[in-house]
Order: C-alpha cells, then sequence, then structure tokens
C-alpha cells in the first residue's frame, strides 16, 4: 500500500484546509485508515480514524472542528479541518492498518498562523 498525502499549506487561525490521501493497492475496503500528526518537538499523535467497519473516532482537542471521510471507490481519505489554531500546527500523516500491517504516507505540513 502507498499511500501520497496532499492539501497542506499556511493558513490563518479560524481557517480551513482540508487534507487528501490517495492510496493504491487493490484491497483500499478493508484496511484501517487514519491520520496522524507530529509537532515539533512531540509525538506523533492520532488525529482521527476511519475502520473499515465504518466507525469514526477522532482525538478529544480536535473533536467538533476535524471530520474524517473515505471514498473506498476512489481509494481516498480526507480529513476536513475548520477553526484551526495555532497548535494544530504538525505534519500529517496519512496511515492504513491492517492487521499487524502499518503503511505511513510522506507527511504533508500545515501551518496554523497568522
Amino acid at each position: 500500500v502507498q499511500l501520497v498525502e496532499s492539501g497542506g499549506g499556511l493558513v490563518q487561525p479560524g481557517g480551513s484546509l482540508r487534507l487528501s490521501c490517495a492510496a493504491s493497492g487493490s484491497r483500499f475496503s478493508i484496511l484501517d485508515m487514519a491520520w496522524y500528526r507530529q509537532a515539533p518537538g512531540k509525538e506523533r499523535e492520532l488525529v482521527a480514524g476511519f475502520t473499515s467497519g465504518g466507525r469514526t473516532n477522532y482525538a478529544d482537542s480536535v473533536k467538533g472542528r476535524f471530520t474524517i471521510s473515505r471514498d473506498n471507490a476512489k481509494k481516498m481519505v480526507d480529513l476536513q479541518m475548520i477553526s484551526l489554531k495555532p497548535e494544530d500546527t504538525a505534519v500529517y500523516y496519512c496511515n492504513a492498518r491492517f492487521v499487524t500491517n502499518a503503511y505511513w504516507g510522506q507527511g504533508t505540513l500545515v501551518t496554523v498562523s497568522s
């Protein structure tokens, strides 16, 4: 599985941004997908997840502001982010998991600053 993120950039506080992750491979629908992020000097953390069974979960810090979605036909998972805060600044990574196998994208930088 190969994952390619896009959509990062510079945005002002309160602004919005949509990240996309395109996956290769023929069995996207069985993958559990997620977005993680890593801020400078901090550990990578889970932002939002979307299981193959349709369940979603979010970090408390982004609940109500971020929405994860997936399109199995297009093999894509998106992260819609609104009301962005400076503390959302990080490299955002797309993640795919199946049983014990995990795959990562190269990351896309999101900077929230005025």
